[in-house]
């Protein structure tokens, strides 16, 4: 029972519609076929439970009604080969992505999004934020730096961000796979992760910190970006990462050949 949808029929999916119908969402008649009844109702669910409403019955969604004994999403991370990603990052060089997409993948995987939905919508971030698959620095802009001030003048005093005041501004700029920003944000990821980045900044831009950060950033926004996609929507699954539309050219492109050369149907 790893897995059910509308079309199902069998044992499985009157299990389904009886503890559906027990947490008081109703199926309709318990037939063992999963039909629009059924697909309405585990939507219910979904919502009530906080979960993606895709009205698939997967693991996470079995497991809440108490039919699976694990929550863990199936592992596509062996669908995103090099030569897969390659083609997401056509004017990456190879070094960069043998290099750097092992230990994004097992980040991933760590963070229980080893799903061929979120690996698109990391990689297609990644080329986002750093098209060359290297954890970079922000470089000063106009949105970051005024016309005489010094670099990143204009973060300093970001109460958004949590800075205080120089030199908080240029200590926070984004850094990694994500650019991770702001003093408040390099807090809360040291903590999650036992990392040193308040008192050393840079170490976001070692490799397997600058993964490690960008799958805990994803997972806080795991429902909205999933939700955003599931409608077909990149613009607001750019936005619940970025903030704004800033790449989204770059990530829709990646996601979209991503998910072409990733799709179950022409495995």
């Amino acid at each position: 029972m790893a897995m059910l949808e509308i079309g199902d029929s069998g044992p499985a999916v009157r299990k389904l519609q009886q503890a559906l119908l027990t947490a008081g969402f109703n199926p309709g008649k318990i037939d063992g076929e999963f039909g629009a009844g059924t697909e309405a109702a585990v939507m219910a669910f979904q919502h009530s439970a906080g979960l993606l409403h895709d009205g698939v019955a997967g693991p996470r969604t079995l497991r809440a009604l108490g039919l699976a004994r694990s929550h863990k999403l199936p592992d596509a991370t062996d669908r995103f080969t090099l030569q897969v990603v390659a083609q997401m990052f056509p004017a990456t060089p190879l070094g960069a992505l043998r290099s750097h997409l092992p230990p994004v993948l097992e980040a991933m995987k760590s963070a229980g999004m080893p799903d061929r939905i979120m690996l698109l919508a990391a990689l297609a971030t990644i080329r986002a934020e750093t098209a060359g698959f290297v954890p970079i620095d922000e470089g000063p802009s106009r949105f970051n730096t005024s016309p005489r001030g010094h670099p990143f003048d204009l973060y300093d005093r970001r109460a958004d961000l949590g800075n205080h005041d120089a030199p908080d501004g240029a200590a926070f700029k984004g850094r990694g796979f994500v650019q991770l920003t702001g003093r408040h944000n390099y807090t809360v990821y040291a903590e999650r992760l036992g990392a040193s980045l308040v008192d050393h900044p840079h170490e976001a831009n070692d490799p397997a910190v600058a993964a490690a950060v960008l799958a805990a950033f994803l997972k806080d926004r795991e429902l909205r970006i999933k939700s955003a996609l599931l409608e077909g929507d990149l613009r607001s699954a750019r936005r619940a990462v970025n903030g704004g539309s800033h790449g989204l050219e770059a990530f829709t492109e990646a996601y979209r050949i991503g998910d072409m050369l990733t799709d179950d149907e022409d495995l």
